[in-house]
């Protein structure tokens, strides 16, 4: 199934053009295979969505979904930072962060962003512009365009499009493509699940921007699935699958390269159905833990008499924060440091929170270990 073709260009390079979108795939709606397979990614998310609106604190954990996500896109493309180093920066405990923790922030400010934006604009090519702008929002990406379509050609590896493993189209094709794009988000053809399954791989073909199209094109699938009500909350992210360890970032990326240069739609298909049912599961499992916990560790708070709001307010800004000190805390219930101290001690005493550094006397930081692990553990 043809995707497009290897064009050479007046350089003496060859860039791929994309046919127009979408392709032909009539055979692939009716595959068994691959209707199992979404059946059961569909079955799955639908599953997720009833199990996390059972949350009683969604808007504090989804602080945390997202910034998961965020590390895991980011770290597909090269960053180094972790999660645990996004909670770092967020509560201004330590300075000896890696440099591009950053990346990871400006991904959780475009997410943010698109989430709230489309709730009075459509998934547009400008929403897309929008949402890259703030993704690529700190200095040193100023050189990349942030927030525009490209205007020369790009290419992925290599050290120029005459030895890249892919070339985009040129500027003058990239164009006509992202429009056959904008007008597919809007078919009623597809589910919505084959839909954003064959956007995304067709975003990346494109691969529109000079920097930041994997992440951009990942944000993608979230807005997509989010603005269709295919999820009432934004509790699944792909990231993890797509590039979790070395193996998997090595299959996202073949598969990607196979749909257009072989045009292996259905093997693409595939993996993206399993990937949302892995995911979905894994988020399932997530939010029952975090649902045992929460009672577990409620009634904890409820044992501190008089305290027992100013612990609850704290607790639930945890699941936002997990990692923190006095000086959080103090901001959080509006006490003094010496009073959030005596709270910090309480919190040990009952198991909710474990001083990171046992040997330190000074700039004591603590850490919510039952609840962060739920996070990192991969």
């Amino acid at each position: 199934m043809e995707i497009g073709k290897l064009i050479k260009q007046t350089g003496g390079y060859s860039a791929f053009i994309p046919n127009p979108f979408p392709p032909n795939i009539k055979s692939l709606l009716t595959d068994r295979a691959l209707s199992e397979l979404e059946f059961w990614a569909g079955h799955n998310l639908a599953k997720l969505d009833g199990v996390t609106q059972r949350l009683p604190d969604l808007d504090f954990f989804i602080y945390m979904y997202v910034r998961k996500e965020a590390a895991f896109s980011s770290q597909i493309e090269g960053t180094k930072a972790t999660l645990i180093d996004s909670l770092k920066a967020e509560a201004a405990i330590e300075d000896d962060l890696p440099e591009d923790v950053d990346t990871i922030q400006a991904y959780i400010d475009a997410m943010n962003y698109g989430l709230k934006r489309m709730k009075d604009f459509p998934l547009t090519l400008r929403f897309l512009r929008e949402t890259h702008k703030i993704l690529l929002s700190h200095a040193r990406y100023q050189t990349k365009t942030p927030g525009e379509f490209r205007t020369s050609q790009n290419w992925i590896s290599g050290t120029s499009p005459m030895d890249a493993r892919y070339v985009p189209p040129p500027p003058h094709e990239m164009n006509r493509s992202l429009h056959d794009l904008e007008t597919f988000l809007y078919s009623d053809y597809y589910s919505p699940l084959m839909k954003i399954a064959l956007a995304h791989a067709q975003f990346e073909t494109i691969h529109p921007f000079q920097d930041g199209n994997g992440r951009t094109g990942r944000l993608l699938v979230t807005f997509y699935l989010y603005k269709e009500n295919v999820l009432e909350r934004p509790v699944l992210y792909l990231s993890k699958f797509f590039g979790g360890n070395e193996k998997s970032r090595e299959k996202y990326f073949d598969l990607l390269h196979d749909y257009h240069a072989k045009g292996d739609i259905k093997s693409w298909l595939s993996f993206f159905y399993r990937g949302i049912s892995d995911i979905a599961k894994d988020a399932i499992d997530t939010s029952n833990k975090i649902m045992d916990l929460r009672e577990q560790d409620m009634d904890k708070i409820h044992s501190l008499g008089k305290g027992a709001p100013t612990g609850v307010k704290i607790l639930r800004n945890l699941y936002k924060l997990p990692i923190i000190d006095a000086k959080k805390i103090s901001e959080w219930t509006g006490n003094t440091i010496q009073a959030s101290y005596k709270t910090i001690d309480r919190f040990l005493e009952l198991g909710i929170l474990e001083q990171r550094d046992a040997s330190k006397t000074y700039g004591k930081t603590y850490v919510y270990k039952d609840y962060l692990k739920l996070f990192t553990q991969v």
